[in-house]
């Protein structure tokens, strides 16, 4: 399955919060529906994110770890999708 990627966020190097706080302002202007990739090389992210995609109600189709760099793959929903 191939997923198309609209969006991408290279946050090697950085540290908590910061690769949160680039990806909301990515997610802030990106269609519904537009999938974001994030890289990162900060481990707390595997945390950070996949709580920031439940909180927001964004689809996280792809969390993967490979020779220390972090890749998440994002799917942006309407606001308030999953929430009550």
């Amino acid at each position: 399955m191939t997923i198309e990627i609209q969006h991408q966020l290279d946050a090697q190097g950085l540290y908590c919060p910061e690769p949160v706080m680039m990806l909301h302002g990515i997610i802030g202007s990106a269609a519904v529906g537009d999938v974001i990739e994030v890289l990162a090389t900060d481990p707390s992210t595997e945390r950070d994110i996949a709580k920031f995609c439940l909180f927001l109600s964004h689809e996280l189709l792809l969390t993967e770890a490979q020779s220390g760099v972090y890749r998440f793959l994002i799917r942006k929903q309407e606001e308030g999708v999953g929430t009550s």
